[in-house]
């Protein structure tokens, strides 16, 4: 078995699904042209193309509305927000809508979609880089 960092088990899987489902797209902050501020999407704008990789604004909410809608209509979204720190935001999108999905329309929606955000003190990132929030989603 070969040996890899988590990034690569992360853009390995990403990958992955994109290869195997065309339903499944890539959206965040820098994520495209760059590959993300870790790059963790490195090369898959050239692979899948810009209409499955799509670079955002830095408007959080914004990002897990869309993902939310994009899979409540079908498609398989993975939104990436930069850094969890800044997932404060997305809190009602996530709690107060996503959450809620499948019991309020009686089973008849749901929302797979997967939100990811890096998150810890790896990166020595400082006070607005470095947070780590997973409780918030346990």
């Amino acid at each position: 078995m070969p040996v890899i960092t988590v990034l690569e088990a992360i853009r390995d899987a990403m990958r992955e699904e994109m290869r195997k489902d065309e339903r499944v797209f890539i959206m965040g902050e820098d994520i495209g042209a760059r590959g993300g501020v870790f790059l963790a999407t490195d090369g898959f704008l050239s692979e899948f193309g810009g209409e499955r990789v799509i670079d955002t604004p830095l408007a959080e909410s914004s990002i897990a509305g869309i993902a939310l809608g994009s899979a409540m209509s079908g498609l398989r979204p993975i939104a990436e927000i930069e850094f969890a720190d800044f997932i404060w935001p997305t809190i009602n999108q996530i709690v107060g809508e996503a959450s809620k999905v499948r019991y309020g329309t009686e089973g008849k929606l749901q929302a797979p979609m997967v939100l990811r955000a890096p998150q810890g003190g790896g990166v020595r990132g400082a006070l607005y880089h470095s947070q780590s929030v997973e409780a918030l989603f346990a």
